[in-house]
């Protein structure tokens, strides 16, 4: 035993916190360790009598990293055109690599052993052996089965696989027939950095596969991002020349759950029911999901080469050829890409036969509980990347893409389950990517993710986490759900009907029970507060006058028991109302407004909730579709909900709304609800999906149109932005916000958000006269928001009910004396 139990050197580091205080033995220091990680290792403990009363496995990853973490390069490593094969295998018996002359499942490996060096299992090829297909043979000690394995496994470190990821593929990334037409001369879109970005998500398969324009051999590809045209590609041109700068793509890894071939997968049938509550399409969708060709693809297998179902050819390099063609064509039509990447956990761990990291080095690439079984916090099995090659595969893996693939940015899923530590390395690695040394300039290249905290890293058990509460400072932007849950009502986990400030809490209330007058305007004032710090970019530092009348700190309002405002710079928030998960926007405010609620009236709604996010601070992220009242039918989880319920109409004829229940898994304990919801609104009429096209690329014309909407610390927002009619007395449903004062900018905006049933004046004489309505939005296809108008005689803005209106003065005056 070591006296005082586990020094504080090792339980002070991240990834070994939760083992503070716990006891600690020592093992002679001439351990042949090379020996020992080989096999199985055990920890016994006897009475005086030599009996054994207790004994235990052993958790080996801090060992592992201890003796054999290396900066070793791994996968394929070239010397000129002799490749050398590198797996990073320390508890292994023995490796050989299994080489094929083709993807051919029939055909026969030669087998090659491999040897080891501290922890490194490598040999060397021929020229030859470019593109050939390999596994490797893994004779190894698995603690879950408790025997010696001898597994056939793809490399963690692949960069080029075979359909449906059963062999890895010897390819230099780099060769001239892997680069499409114009990639060696590529040049991406102007942006200035992160305080431009605007994001809009799109899964590669929506994105085709209901566009009449786009032909068969191209829907649910890579190859229809790089037509001639189609309805899809003039829509996201449309937002381009709008103002968005970055198309964020669901993951585009290989993935688990797809066949990559067509003939492989089983599609539904369905018949457009004539009851837009009919159960009958979602029982159609279950019954071939996980063989369909649709999932959102959160389930990653390897994660540097493109998903195969997306390519017409899923076998080796062409996969690659055809992601480049996607990422070059989005980039030539003004957009750069953000990819959607998975690193807190993988599709299966053990000896499954999908598991790759865990068939190579057992128990090390993830997370385990203190009896040995992999955490699943994540609902699939937890990456460890506290340790330090799993961390290094995140690190190359990003670099793989940004370098290798040229994409603009990365988007972290449940970036929480992640050290800090993990993602401002990833932010240095980048930054140090020049055009000169790599073709691309890392500076350019975004970051942001899911801020989340829970399971078992929750509170920093066991690291400092990358979340809300700690990455502030950091650079790297978050999603903000105190905007999102604030503007639509309620939470992704409530009252499917509780509503919030756009949706109409205490000025519109539906028919449940949200408390009484009393009760809902408070809870209303306390909602606009934190619709306003979101405006403000959700800052911790920001002040202003709050529901109470006091002047707070965005850290001193309080969002579900925590500090609401968490960033130190605006550019770490992203500003949302809807995404791929939970209810559409659409949905939502159908399922919040009272069901009476004329359509034109949801329309202005819907807008409005767009208008905040657009307007705000930070980074507006938008949800593919939210433009084209995107619905799912209700459904809040659609990730294997197959084609008929994710569907995108991009002619803006058809909404989605009323297409049968959503699938019962995760909305059976709705179904009430929601047939009442279906039966009861209208599905949109193209007019009103053409209302909401027009509004969004208003709101982002005029966002582009000032850098007050995007300015760029702390203390310009401070400067800049106030909000006014605010207090205990404030007007229900009503934000103002003023961009005045500061900088050089010769423009200065007031926003005035009008989310209450009836038009509005606000009297504000320290804002000055001079005030016009924006170009665009005087030139708006919303006849309503031209009715807004800046009265000089009483220095009044006049705002049409659920409206956003802009004003504009074109020469600073003195600045105002401050929030009020």
């Amino acid at each position: 035993m070591v006296p005082g139990g586990l020094p504080a050197a090792v339980s002070g580091r991240d990834g070994w916190f939760h083992l503070a205080g716990t006891a600690a033995l020592a093992v002679p220091a001439d351990l042949d360790l090379d020996c020992w990680v080989r096999g199985q290792l055990g920890v016994s403990a006897v009475d005086g009598d030599g009996r054994v009363v207790r004994a235990t496995g052993v958790q080996m990853p801090g060992l592992l990293d201890e003796r054999y973490a290396t900066d070793v390069p791994l996968g394929v490593v070239w010397h000129d055109r002799v490749p050398e094969v590198r797996v990073w295998a320390p508890t292994a018996r023995r490796v050989a690599l299994h080489l094929f002359a083709g993807p051919d499942p029939a055909l026969r490996s030669v087998v090659v052993q491999m040897t080891r060096r501290d922890g490194v299992w490598s040999c060397t090829g021929e020229a030859d052996w470019d593109r050939r297909y390999y596994l490797f043979e893994v004779e190894v000690y698995a603690p879950d089965s408790d025997r010696i394995e001898t597994n056939l496994v793809t490399d963690p470190w692949s960069v080029a696989l075979s359909a449906d990821s059963a062999r890895s593929q010897i390819v230099r990334l780099g060769d001239p027939d892997l680069a499409p037409p114009g990639w060696s001369d590529l040049v991406k879109p102007a942006f200035a950095g992160q305080r431009d970005l605007v994001v809009y998500e799109l899964h590669v398969r929506d994105f085709s596969t209901a566009d009449p324009e786009v032909a068969e051999a191209h829907r649910g590809r890579y190859t229809a991002f790089d037509l001639p045209d189609s309805a899809g590609l003039r829509h996201l041109r449309g937002l381009a020349e709008a103002g968005l700068t970055h198309v964020h793509l669901l993951p585009v890894f290989d993935f688990a759950t797809v066949p990559d071939r067509p003939e492989d997968r089983d599609e539904p049938a369905i018949v457009p029911p004539d009851d837009p509550a009919s159960d009958a399409p979602q029982a159609a969708v279950t019954a071939v999901a996980g063989r369909d060709g649709f999932n959102w693809g959160y389930d990653p297998w390897h994660w540097s080469v493109p998903e195969g179902s997306y390519a017409a050819d899923p076998d080796g390099g062409a996969r690659v050829v055809e992601f480049r063609r996607m990422v070059a064509a989005l980039n030539r039509m003004g957009l750069r890409v953000v990819v959607d990447v998975v690193y807190n956990h993988t599709h299966a761990a053990g000896q499954d036969p999908g598991s790759v990291l865990d068939r190579i080095v057992p128990g090390y690439h993830h997370r385990l509980c203190a009896s040995g079984g992999v955490e699943t916090s994540t609902c699939c099995p937890n990456t460890a990347t506290e340790h330090a090659m799993t961390a290094r595969l995140v690190v190359d893996s990003v670099l793989t893409w940004a370098r290798d693939h040229r994409v603009d940015g990365f988007r972290f899923d449940l970036m929480g389950h992640h050290p800090k530590a993990l993602m401002t390395r990833i932010r240095a690695a980048l930054d140090e990517l020049t055009p000169e040394a790599d073709g691309v300039d890392g500076r350019r290249i975004v970051l942001y993710g899911e801020g989340w905290e829970f399971g078992e890293v929750a509170d920093d058990t066991r690291f400092v986490q990358a979340t809300q509460r700690t990455m502030a400072g950091a650079g790297i932007g978050l999603f903000d759900d105190r905007l999102r849950d604030a503007t639509r009502g309620g939470s992704p986990f409530g009252d499917l009907r509780r509503q919030g400030f756009a949706t109409g809490l205490a000025v519109d209330p539906n028919e449940t029970d949200q408390g009484s007058a009393t009760e809902q305007a408070a809870d209303a004032r306390r909602l606009t507060d934190l619709v306003r710090l979101g405006l403000a970019g959700s800052l911790a530092d920001y002040r202003f006058e709050t529901a109470d009348g006091d002047v707070r700190a965005g850290r001193d309002l309080v969002y579900d028991g925590v500090p609401a405002g968490f960033t130190a710079s605006p550019v770490e928030q992203v500003a949302y109302v809807s995404a791929h998960d939970n209810e559409t926007l659409f949905d939502a405010v159908q399922a919040k407004l009272p069901l009476d609620t004329p359509m034109h009236q949801r329309v202005r709604v819907h807008n409005l909730a767009l208008s905040l996010v657009a307007l705000a601070q930070g980074t507006p992220f938008f949800h593919a579709g939210c433009d084209l009242l995107r619905s799912k039918s209700l459904d809040r989880d659609s990730y294997a909900s197959g084609d008929w319920f994710n569907r995108l109409d991009w002619t803006g004829t058809t909404s989605n709304w009323g297409i049968g229940l959503p699938p019962a898994e995760k909305n059976g304990e709705h179904y009430e609800v929601m047939r009442t919801l279906l039966r009861a609104v209208p599905a949109p009429a193209p007019g009103d999906i053409a209302r909401c096209r027009d509004h969004l690329r208003e709101m982002l014309r005029v966002r582009a149109s000032s850098p007050r909407f995007r300015l760029p610390d702390a203390a310009a927002v401070q400067a800049q932005v106030r909000f006014h009619a605010t207090g205990p007395e404030a007007p229900l449903g009503i934000v103002v916000m003023s961009l005045t004062g500061g900088g050089t900018a010769t423009d200065e905006v007031v926003v005035v958000c009008n989310a209450s049933t009836s038009p509005w004046q606000l009297h504000e004489p320290a804002l000055g006269d001079g005030w016009s309505l924006h170009p665009v939005l005087r030139q708006s296809s919303d006849p309503v928001v031209r009715r807004a108008v800046f009265v000089p005689a009483d220095r009044a803005f006049s705002v049409p009910a659920r409206t956003t209106a802009v004003f504009i003065r074109a020469a600073p005056l003195a600045e105002s004396p401050g929030s009020r």
